[in-house]
Protein backbone atom coordinates (compact mmCIF):
# COMPACT_ATOMS: atom_id res chain seq x y z
CA UNK A 1 0.00 0.00 0.00
CA UNK A 2 1.51 3.32 -0.41
CA UNK A 3 -0.10 6.79 -0.68
CA UNK A 4 -1.02 6.82 -4.31
CA UNK A 5 -3.69 4.19 -3.32
CA UNK A 6 -6.06 7.13 -1.34
CA UNK A 7 -9.75 6.56 -3.43
CA UNK A 8 -12.55 8.93 -3.36
CA UNK A 9 -16.04 8.22 -4.01
CA UNK A 10 -18.85 11.18 -3.43
CA UNK A 11 -21.72 10.76 -0.96
CA UNK A 12 -24.31 8.47 -1.82
CA UNK A 13 -27.21 9.92 -0.39
CA UNK A 14 -28.12 13.90 0.00
CA UNK A 15 -28.70 12.57 3.77
CA UNK A 16 -24.57 11.28 3.51
CA UNK A 17 -23.47 14.60 1.79
CA UNK A 18 -25.18 16.26 5.24
CA UNK A 19 -23.05 14.22 7.29
CA UNK A 20 -19.88 15.03 5.16
CA UNK A 21 -20.71 18.46 5.93
CA UNK A 22 -21.20 17.99 9.52
CA UNK A 23 -17.89 16.01 9.88
CA UNK A 24 -15.63 18.57 7.52
CA UNK A 25 -16.75 21.44 9.59
CA UNK A 26 -16.21 19.95 13.01
CA UNK A 27 -13.49 21.54 15.38
CA UNK A 28 -14.67 20.43 18.79
CA UNK A 29 -12.08 21.02 21.29
CA UNK A 30 -13.32 17.50 22.93
CA UNK A 31 -11.71 15.95 19.92
CA UNK A 32 -9.06 17.97 18.93
CA UNK A 33 -7.68 18.98 22.55
CA UNK A 34 -8.05 15.28 23.62
CA UNK A 35 -5.88 14.03 20.49
CA UNK A 36 -3.17 16.69 21.32
CA UNK A 37 -2.30 15.04 24.65
CA UNK A 38 -0.46 11.81 23.28
CA UNK A 39 -1.09 12.15 19.05
CA UNK A 40 -3.95 10.09 18.86
CA UNK A 41 -6.91 11.51 17.60
CA UNK A 42 -10.28 9.63 18.16
CA UNK A 43 -13.60 10.72 18.05
CA UNK A 44 -15.28 8.03 20.62
CA UNK A 45 -16.01 7.62 23.96
CA UNK A 46 -14.34 6.74 26.98
CA UNK A 47 -14.58 3.57 29.14
CA UNK A 48 -12.92 3.06 32.82
CA UNK A 49 -13.18 4.70 36.62
CA UNK A 50 -12.02 7.77 36.27
CA UNK A 51 -8.99 9.63 38.68
CA UNK A 52 -11.59 11.91 40.16
CA UNK A 53 -8.85 14.15 41.94
CA UNK A 54 -8.21 15.67 38.61
CA UNK A 55 -11.51 17.63 39.35
CA UNK A 56 -9.60 19.24 42.42
CA UNK A 57 -6.42 21.26 43.10
CA UNK A 58 -5.55 24.17 40.81
CA UNK A 59 -8.16 26.28 39.17
CA UNK A 60 -5.61 27.10 36.56
CA UNK A 61 -4.31 24.09 35.46
CA UNK A 62 -8.03 21.79 35.78
CA UNK A 63 -8.60 22.27 32.37
CA UNK A 64 -5.22 20.30 31.40
CA UNK A 65 -5.96 17.90 34.02
CA UNK A 66 -9.53 16.67 32.85
CA UNK A 67 -8.63 16.66 29.33
CA UNK A 68 -5.47 14.37 30.39
CA UNK A 69 -7.84 11.89 32.00
CA UNK A 70 -10.60 12.04 29.50
CA UNK A 71 -8.34 11.07 26.96
CA UNK A 72 -6.91 8.49 29.13
CA UNK A 73 -10.26 6.93 29.27
CA UNK A 74 -10.73 7.27 25.28
CA UNK A 75 -7.68 5.36 24.92
CA UNK A 76 -8.99 2.90 27.38
CA UNK A 77 -11.71 2.21 24.89
CA UNK A 78 -9.75 1.73 21.93
CA UNK A 79 -7.90 -0.61 23.50
CA UNK A 80 -10.76 -2.49 24.68
CA UNK A 81 -11.99 -2.67 21.05
CA UNK A 82 -8.71 -3.90 19.28
CA UNK A 83 -8.89 -6.84 22.10
CA UNK A 84 -12.09 -8.29 20.27
CA UNK A 85 -10.19 -8.20 16.23
CA UNK A 86 -8.81 -11.70 17.10
CA UNK A 87 -5.90 -13.02 16.06
CA UNK A 88 -4.52 -10.29 13.18
CA UNK A 89 -1.04 -11.24 11.60
CA UNK A 90 1.16 -8.44 9.54
CA UNK A 91 0.66 -9.44 6.39
CA UNK A 92 -2.35 -9.03 6.96
CA UNK A 93 -4.94 -5.80 6.13
CA UNK A 94 -7.77 -3.86 8.25
CA UNK A 95 -10.53 -1.77 8.05
CA UNK A 96 -11.71 1.18 10.43
CA UNK A 97 -15.27 2.34 9.23
CA UNK A 98 -15.82 5.44 10.04
CA UNK A 99 -12.22 6.43 10.94
CA UNK A 100 -12.76 9.72 12.35
CA UNK A 101 -9.49 11.44 12.53
CA UNK A 102 -7.22 8.26 12.42
CA UNK A 103 -6.46 7.07 15.91
CA UNK A 104 -7.66 3.82 16.34
CA UNK A 105 -6.05 3.31 13.09
CA UNK A 106 -2.51 4.00 14.14
CA UNK A 107 -3.11 2.16 17.46
CA UNK A 108 -3.84 -1.17 15.20
CA UNK A 109 -1.22 -0.50 13.10
CA UNK A 110 0.95 -0.09 16.40
CA UNK A 111 -0.11 -3.47 17.74
CA UNK A 112 -0.44 -5.88 14.50
CA UNK A 113 2.36 -4.52 12.26
CA UNK A 114 -0.48 -5.15 9.67
CA UNK A 115 -2.17 -2.71 6.57
CA UNK A 116 -4.77 -0.12 7.91
CA UNK A 117 -7.14 1.24 5.69
CA UNK A 118 -9.51 3.74 7.68
CA UNK A 119 -12.82 5.11 5.87
CA UNK A 120 -14.52 8.16 6.28
CA UNK A 121 -16.95 10.40 4.14
CA UNK A 122 -15.04 13.35 5.49
CA UNK A 123 -12.37 14.84 2.99
CA UNK A 124 -11.27 17.07 6.02
CA UNK A 125 -11.08 13.97 8.48
CA UNK A 126 -9.30 12.08 5.97
CA UNK A 127 -6.74 14.93 4.52
CA UNK A 128 -5.66 15.32 8.50
CA UNK A 129 -5.17 11.53 9.05
CA UNK A 130 -3.20 10.85 6.27
CA UNK A 131 -0.66 13.93 7.24
CA UNK A 132 -0.69 11.87 10.39
CA UNK A 133 0.34 8.90 8.74
CA UNK A 134 2.93 10.75 6.82
CA UNK A 135 4.27 12.07 10.28
CA UNK A 136 4.54 8.73 11.71
CA UNK A 137 6.23 7.65 9.04
CA UNK A 138 3.85 4.59 8.41
CA UNK A 139 1.94 6.20 5.58
CA UNK A 140 3.39 2.82 3.49
CA UNK A 141 0.80 0.79 5.83
CA UNK A 142 -1.97 2.78 7.37
CA UNK A 143 -3.68 5.34 4.35
CA UNK A 144 -7.07 7.12 4.45
CA UNK A 145 -9.83 7.17 2.26
CA UNK A 146 -12.68 9.45 1.01
CA UNK A 147 -15.25 6.51 0.62
CA UNK A 148 -19.02 5.66 1.71
CA UNK A 149 -18.68 2.53 4.01
CA UNK A 150 -21.87 0.87 2.67
CA UNK A 151 -19.92 0.69 -1.01
CA UNK A 152 -16.10 0.96 -0.78
CA UNK A 153 -15.12 -0.72 -3.88
CA UNK A 154 -12.19 -3.12 -2.03
CA UNK A 155 -11.63 -6.69 -2.97
CA UNK A 156 -14.22 -8.97 -1.36
CA UNK A 157 -12.58 -11.05 0.86
CA UNK A 158 -9.59 -8.59 1.42
CA UNK A 159 -10.15 -7.76 5.04
CA UNK A 160 -9.34 -10.28 7.94
CA UNK A 161 -10.82 -7.49 10.50
CA UNK A 162 -13.02 -4.28 10.00
CA UNK A 163 -14.30 -2.21 13.07
CA UNK A 164 -17.09 0.59 14.03
CA UNK A 165 -16.36 2.60 16.61
CA UNK A 166 -19.41 4.60 17.18
CA UNK A 167 -20.22 5.19 13.46
CA UNK A 168 -23.19 2.77 12.35
CA UNK A 169 -25.76 5.04 13.60
CA UNK A 170 -25.32 6.65 10.29
CA UNK A 171 -25.82 3.80 8.51
CA UNK A 172 -28.79 1.41 7.57
CA UNK A 173 -27.44 -1.68 9.34
CA UNK A 174 -28.39 -4.24 6.60
CA UNK A 175 -26.66 -2.62 4.11
CA UNK A 176 -23.60 -1.91 5.95
CA UNK A 177 -23.58 -5.38 7.29
CA UNK A 178 -23.78 -6.93 4.15
CA UNK A 179 -20.63 -4.65 2.74
CA UNK A 180 -18.38 -5.54 5.84
CA UNK A 181 -19.78 -9.46 4.89
CA UNK A 182 -18.49 -8.71 1.30
CA UNK A 183 -15.06 -7.19 2.52
CA UNK A 184 -14.48 -9.96 5.03
CA UNK A 185 -12.19 -13.10 4.66
CA UNK A 186 -14.12 -16.42 5.84
CA UNK A 187 -13.32 -16.49 9.32
CA UNK A 188 -12.48 -12.34 9.65
CA UNK A 189 -13.20 -10.94 12.73
CA UNK A 190 -15.73 -7.81 12.69
CA UNK A 191 -16.32 -5.73 16.04
CA UNK A 192 -18.32 -2.72 16.72
CA UNK A 193 -18.52 -0.39 19.66
CA UNK A 194 -22.07 1.93 19.30
CA UNK A 195 -24.86 2.94 21.88
CA UNK A 196 -28.38 1.68 20.54
CA UNK A 197 -31.35 2.12 22.28
CA UNK A 198 -33.01 -0.69 25.00
CA UNK A 199 -35.54 -2.44 22.89
CA UNK A 200 -37.07 -3.04 26.58
CA UNK A 201 -37.85 0.37 27.16
CA UNK A 202 -39.38 0.58 24.20
CA UNK A 203 -39.17 3.24 21.18
CA UNK A 204 -36.39 5.82 21.56
CA UNK A 205 -36.61 7.65 24.75
CA UNK A 206 -36.58 11.54 24.58
CA UNK A 207 -32.92 11.47 25.85
CA UNK A 208 -31.71 9.12 23.02
CA UNK A 209 -33.86 12.06 20.46
CA UNK A 210 -31.99 14.46 21.59
CA UNK A 211 -28.73 12.84 20.95
CA UNK A 212 -30.37 12.16 17.45
CA UNK A 213 -30.93 15.84 16.72
CA UNK A 214 -27.54 16.72 18.09
CA UNK A 215 -25.67 14.47 15.99
CA UNK A 216 -27.82 14.12 12.90
CA UNK A 217 -27.88 10.15 13.17
CA UNK A 218 -30.26 7.47 14.09
CA UNK A 219 -29.77 5.22 16.93
CA UNK A 220 -30.69 1.70 16.18
CA UNK A 221 -32.54 -0.36 18.29
CA UNK A 222 -29.99 -3.36 20.51
CA UNK A 223 -32.00 -5.63 18.29
CA UNK A 224 -31.28 -4.16 15.27
CA UNK A 225 -27.82 -5.29 15.28
CA UNK A 226 -28.28 -8.60 15.52
CA UNK A 227 -30.91 -9.48 12.49
CA UNK A 228 -28.87 -7.61 10.40
CA UNK A 229 -25.58 -9.49 11.48
CA UNK A 230 -27.69 -12.63 11.16
CA UNK A 231 -29.03 -11.93 7.19
CA UNK A 232 -25.34 -11.18 6.28
CA UNK A 233 -23.70 -14.33 7.67
CA UNK A 234 -22.09 -12.24 10.64
CA UNK A 235 -22.07 -14.73 14.11
CA UNK A 236 -21.50 -12.85 17.43
CA UNK A 237 -18.62 -14.05 19.42
CA UNK A 238 -19.25 -11.30 22.51
CA UNK A 239 -21.51 -9.28 23.47
CA UNK A 240 -20.39 -6.50 25.88
CA UNK A 241 -22.43 -4.16 28.33
CA UNK A 242 -20.59 -1.10 28.54
CA UNK A 243 -22.88 1.21 30.02
CA UNK A 244 -21.48 1.30 33.59
CA UNK A 245 -18.25 1.33 32.03
CA UNK A 246 -18.93 4.33 30.61
CA UNK A 247 -21.52 6.36 32.33
CA UNK A 248 -18.29 7.51 34.76
CA UNK A 249 -16.69 8.93 31.67
CA UNK A 250 -19.66 11.53 30.71
CA UNK A 251 -20.02 12.51 34.66
CA UNK A 252 -16.54 13.32 34.60
CA UNK A 253 -16.85 15.17 31.33
CA UNK A 254 -20.17 17.19 32.51
CA UNK A 255 -17.71 18.71 35.04
CA UNK A 256 -14.80 19.70 32.16
CA UNK A 257 -14.88 23.01 30.22
CA UNK A 258 -14.79 20.91 27.27
CA UNK A 259 -18.47 20.14 27.35
CA UNK A 260 -20.39 20.57 24.09
CA UNK A 261 -23.90 20.41 25.88
CA UNK A 262 -25.08 16.94 24.88
CA UNK A 263 -23.80 15.05 28.22
CA UNK A 264 -26.63 15.42 30.55
CA UNK A 265 -28.70 13.64 27.66
CA UNK A 266 -26.15 10.63 27.78
CA UNK A 267 -26.26 10.49 31.37
CA UNK A 268 -30.13 10.58 31.66
CA UNK A 269 -30.11 8.03 28.99
CA UNK A 270 -27.96 5.81 30.45
CA UNK A 271 -29.12 6.27 34.10
CA UNK A 272 -32.90 5.62 33.36
CA UNK A 273 -32.25 2.72 30.89
CA UNK A 274 -33.29 3.57 27.48
CA UNK A 275 -29.91 3.67 26.13
CA UNK A 276 -26.79 0.64 26.16
CA UNK A 277 -23.22 1.06 25.33
CA UNK A 278 -22.59 -2.09 23.48
CA UNK A 279 -19.45 -4.09 22.03
CA UNK A 280 -20.36 -6.71 19.84
CA UNK A 281 -17.98 -9.00 18.28
CA UNK A 282 -18.67 -11.45 15.18
CA UNK A 283 -16.98 -13.86 12.70
CA UNK A 284 -17.36 -14.14 9.24
CA UNK A 285 -18.80 -17.58 8.29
Amino acid sequence: MTETTYRTTPAASVYQGSIANYWNQEANPVNLELGEVSGYFHHHYGIGEPDWSVTEGDPGTIRERLTRELHRLEGQQAEFLLDHLGKVSPGQRIMDAGCGRGGSSFLAHERFGCAVDGISISRKQVDFANAQARQRQVADKVAFHQLNMLDTGFEAGSMQAIWNNESTMYTDLNDLFAEHSRLLARGGRYVTITGCYNDVYGLPSRAVSTINAHYICDIHPRSGYFRAMAANRLVPTAVVDLTEATLPYWRLRAQSPLVTGIEEAFIEAYENGSFQYMLIAADRV
